[in-house]
């Protein structure tokens, strides 16, 4: 499905968001400046904006890798890193996010931002992440939330009935963003989520709701 609309997916996403996903992910991004990583994983990258706006503030010294599982969202991303110099230095690797082919403790920060949603199965996805980061280690989790209750009714008929039709014209595939609709619906509360991150080791995990809550940035320690 993303590799179907990867030639249209970054379009595609700031239009259905009203712009909205330059601000989320300046907020991941600040939480990752803070914790001044020297190694960050983007997992679930996609077509690489979060793993440039991490390269646009972080030093040059931060090793950046992103990583995904479907190869034409990964070529999208290699095709943007010639734009600009200061990205050159960013790794593409493709990975399963359940399997993530690396070792123990090696990055400082990990990020994921509307990735985690798509993994078949959460629990192990969110244990390779504990895996892969050094005791200590930074994650960040940028994800569709359950918007606060005043405004789901509003919300749920944009993401039924709005967003697909935009989106097939957009994309030529509106049956992708049906999907997107549904597993929106179906996905955890803040509550519930950080839950599961505990569950998979976890500590100190909060979330912050963004955008009346339809969006959540948590934040926990390895």
């Amino acid at each position: 499905m993303f590799a179907r609309i990867a030639g249209r997916y970054d379009f595609a996403n700031h239009l259905l968001s009203g712009g909205m996903d330059f601000s989320w992910r300046k907020q991941l991004v600040r939480k990752i400046h803070d914790a001044k990583p020297a190694a960050v994983l983007d997992l679930a990258t996609g077509s690489g904006d979060v793993a440039f706006a991490l390269s646009e503030s972080l030093p040059r010294t931060v090793a950046i890798t992103g990583m995904d599982f479907c190869q034409p969202m990964l070529d999208e991303a290699v095709k943007k890193r010639a734009e600009n110099p200061r990205w050159a230095g960013i790794e593409f690797i493709q990975g399963d996010g359940m399997a993530l082919p690396l070792p123990d403790a090696g990055y400082d920060a990990l990020t994921i931002s509307f990735g985690l949603r798509n993994m078949a199965d959460r629990h192990q996805s969110l244990s390779e992440m504990r895996r892969v980061l050094r005791p200590g280690g930074k994650l960040c989790v940028l994800e569709f939330s359950q918007p606060y209750r005043w405004f789901r009714p509003f919300y749920y008929a944009y993401l039924k009935f709005v967003l697909p039709f935009v989106a097939g014209v957009v994309t030529g595939d509106r049956g992708a963003y049906e999907y997107l609709c549904g597993s929106i619906e179906q996905y955890p509360d803040r509550d519930a989520m950080c839950a599961e991150i505990r569950r998979a080791g976890f500590k100190s995990v909060r979330a912050t709701p963004l955008t009346f809550g339809i969006v959540a940035l948590h934040e926990a320690v390895a």
